[in-house]
C-alpha cells in the first residue's frame, strides 16, 4: 500500500543508497514524457529534500529540456532483491552545469565519471513508497564499460561536437540549455 512523506528518512536514504539502478520521469504539458534509466555511482542525497545526480552524455538531452521547460521530474527507485519495494521522488528540478555558480560545490560529491555533461538537481516535494510486490528479483552483474570506452573515443572535442548536434534540443524541439552561455 502506497504511503507519503513529506521528505527523505533515514531508511529512505539507505534504499537509495543501496541501489544501482534508477530511473528519472519528466516531462511537459505537450510533447512527449521522458523516462530514462540512470546507473554508476551518480546519483547523491544531499539533504532530506534534495537529492543530484550527474548526468552522463546519453543519446538526447530530453530531461534538462524539461526541466528548463516545466521543471516537473520524479525519480524512481526499485527493489530487484528479496525485500520489495519501490520509492519515488516528486519535486521540481533544474540542471547545474560547469559555467553556473553552483557547480563547484556540488560537483564534489561525485566520482569522475565518464561523459559528464551537466548535474540534475531535485528539489522534493513528495516521498512516496510502495510495495513492489510484482517486480521480479534481479542480480546485479556489474557496471558496463561502454560509455567510457565510446567517451575516450570521441575525445574531448569529438564529445563536444556531439552535444552540440545530439544534445541541444529535446526530440519535440525545446532548447535544453546545454552549451549556452558556456
Amino acid at each position: 500500500m502506497a504511503r507519503f512523506y513529506p521528505a527523505l528518512e533515514a531508511r529512505h536514504r539507505a534504499f537509495i543508497a543501496a541501489q544501482k539502478l534508477f530511473f528519472t520521469a519528466s516531462g511537459t504539458a505537450a510533447g512527449r514524457i521522458n523516462l530514462s534509466p540512470k546507473g554508476m555511482d551518480s546519483l547523491r542525497v544531499l539533504s532530506d529534500s534534495r537529492v543530484a545526480y550527474l548526468d552522463l552524455t546519453g543519446s538526447g538531452n530530453e530531461t534538462a529540456a524539461h526541466l528548463l521547460h516545466d521543471g516537473r521530474m520524479t525519480l524512481m527507485f526499485c527493489s530487484f532483491d528479496t525485500d520489495p519495494l519501490i520509492l519515488r521522488l516528486y519535486g521540481r528540478g533544474r540542471a547545474v552545469r560547469r559555467q553556473d555558480s553552483e557547480w563547484a560545490e556540488l560537483r564534489r560529491h561525485f566520482p569522475a565519471l565518464p561523459g559528464e555533461r551537466q548535474l540534475i538537481v531535485l528539489d522534493i516535494e513528495s516521498v512516496q513508497t510502495s510495495c513492489g510486490y510484482a517486480v521480479p528479483r534481479y542480480t546485479y552483474a556489474g557496471e558496463r564499460d561502454t560509455l567510457a570506452r565510446w567517451v575516450d573515443k570521441k575525445g574531448p572535442l569529438g564529445l563536444l561536437d556531439y552535444w552540440r548536434e545530439k544534445n541541444r534540443f529535446s526530440i519535440d524541439g525545446l532548447p535544453t540549455g546545454l552549451l549556452e552561455d558556456a
